[in-house]
């Protein structure tokens, strides 16, 4: 083969690879370059802290608007039911990032409906019992799993007070390219970690919450007394749940 013609037919790849990444494979769903997916740019550090307020005042009850953001914003709506489950199995298995929970006040019989989700804590108890690492938390206090590295032993469930973990039972055929799931792995909110490392600074429970008028979820940097979620925190006062823990956890709730 002449050099010319090695040289042509590297250009033809070349052309058909750059043709290929903006290729149509299906209506809407497009094939991303490798630039598309590139790492942030710089490393996470420990001068912010992610975190939230949650006012329970102002959660309606029977709203479902932040459980159904986070399901879409992460791909949890695209399984469905297991062949053969019943319904009060798959309720059971079904991941949740985002759980509903009502607390009754046995002097008042006031009952309050509040999200439940991982509180991110500064000191984390699935961190600790993790065999693998696979549990860590970030610098700037959001508390992960690597789905490289989880085993699914899923002692990080057994050891979470809070319940917000939960295991993926099934293939998962179907999952969204910025939130990568898989069978044998365990999960659960990462306060849209896939945005907040594209520059953005808001999840999409709170935006599907502030839609919805309800504007009960503030989120943003603790460590910024000018963030929002900062000035209503030093305005209202707050709860942490499980405070005898001392896991000094990164959402805490007025109104409880």
């Amino acid at each position: 083969m002449s050099k010319q013609t090695d040289q042509g037919r590297r250009d033809f790849l070349s052309r058909a690879a750059t043709a290929a990444a903006a290729t149509t494979v299906a209506p809407g769903v497009f094939l991303h370059s490798v630039a598309d997916a590139a790492p942030r740019a710089e490393p996470v550090t420990s001068k912010v802290r992610w975190g939230m307020l949650i006012d329970t005042t102002k959660c309606a009850d029977g709203c479902t608007a932040c459980v159904e953001a986070c399901d879409v914003e992460n791909g949890l709506d695209l399984i469905g039911k297991p062949e053969g489950a019943s319904d009060a199995e798959w309720e059971r298995q079904r991941p949740r990032w985002i759980r509903e929970v009502k607390l009754k006040d046995n002097l008042t019989d006031r009952i309050t409906t509040m999200p439940m989700l991982c509180q991110h804590c500064e000191f984390p108890p699935c961190v600790d019992v993790c065999p693998t690492g696979a549990s860590f938390r970030r610098a700037d206090g959001l508390v992960l799993v690597d789905r490289h590295t989880c085993i699914g032993c899923r002692y990080c469930m057994m050891a979470c007070p809070y319940k917000a973990r939960s295991f993926i039972h099934e293939n998962v055929l179907l999952k969204s390219t910025a939130v990568p799931r898989g069978k044998g792995c365990v999960e659960s909110c990462t306060f849209c970690v896939h945005r907040l490392d594209q520059g953005e600074t808001t999840t999409a429970c709170q935006d599907a919450c502030s839609k919805d008028g309800h504007q009960a979820i503030i989120f943003g940097d603790l460590k910024d007394p000018n963030s929002a979620v900062s000035q209503a925190m030093s305005k209202y006062p707050t709860v942490e749940v499980r405070a005898d823990l001392k896991l000094n956890t990164g959402v805490r709730y007025t109104g409880l």
